[in-house]
């Protein structure tokens, strides 16, 4: 795909999640790999639902801008999985309602906040571990999933949102959606028997996805 090309399906992306309620007002970034040394980013305090071609954030993976607006706080953690994983090509952080209830509850486990009781969650992500609390843009979120970008797809902030990488844009959001209608189910599961697929069913599922 072209600059232009990717920056036309981030837009599109971010009307896409907008108009069905996975993000609302500035909540929420999107950003993909453009080439080694490039990254697009969604601007500061930009609605996913308006987002303007010619405005968003191009930025070297140093964190200078090179086109558009301003970037978002947050692209600093978007930057350092970048650096981290060169298998990460496009990242989502949303607010989104489930996974952000998920991420307010205690007691979750730290290595996988959602027990496998679906076989599409261990097939798009595997596990989502969680991440402690920290103030939105603080500099120890970017600290914490630079050090977990080898080890997971899918991270979850405590009382916070959820961060998602693909291979490109297109497979961060389909992986985020997955990831919300689970987290959907899990709530509307609760108070009911959960059959959680066994450890010889997720290693079957984790040994056809290799």
């Amino acid at each position: 795909m072209t600059d232009l090309e990717r920056k036309e399906l981030m837009v599109q992306l971010g009307r896409s999640f907008y108009e069905r309620g996975y993000s609302v007002g500035g909540a929420g970034n999107l950003s993909v790999r453009l080439d080694e040394n490039r990254v697009l980013v969604t601007p500061t305090g930009s609605s996913l639902g308006r987002l303007k071609v010619e405005r968003l954030s191009v930025l070297d993976m140093d964190g200078n801008v090179l086109e558009g607006d301003k970037p978002s706080k947050e692209s600093v953690f978007h930057l350092e999985m970048y650096r981290k994983n060169p298998k990460c090509n496009a990242i989502v952080h949303l607010h989104c309602t489930y996974l952000t209830a998920l991420s307010c509850l205690q007691g979750l486990d730290p290595t996988n906040a959602m027990k496998a009781f679906t076989p599409y969650y261990v097939m798009r992500v595997g596990k989502m571990q969680v991440i402690p609390y920290y103030r939105p843009g603080s500099p120890e979120i970017a600290r914490e999933l630079s050090e977990r970008a080898l080890s997971g797809k899918a991270f979850l902030l405590a009382n916070h949102g959820v961060v998602v990488t693909g291979a490109d844009l297109l497979d961060a959001s389909d992986n985020t959606e997955e990831l919300e209608e689970t987290a959907k189910l899990f709530f509307t599961l609760q108070g009911q028997k959960i059959r959680y697929l066994t450890d010889d069913e997720v290693k079957d599922l984790e040994n056809r996805g290799k």
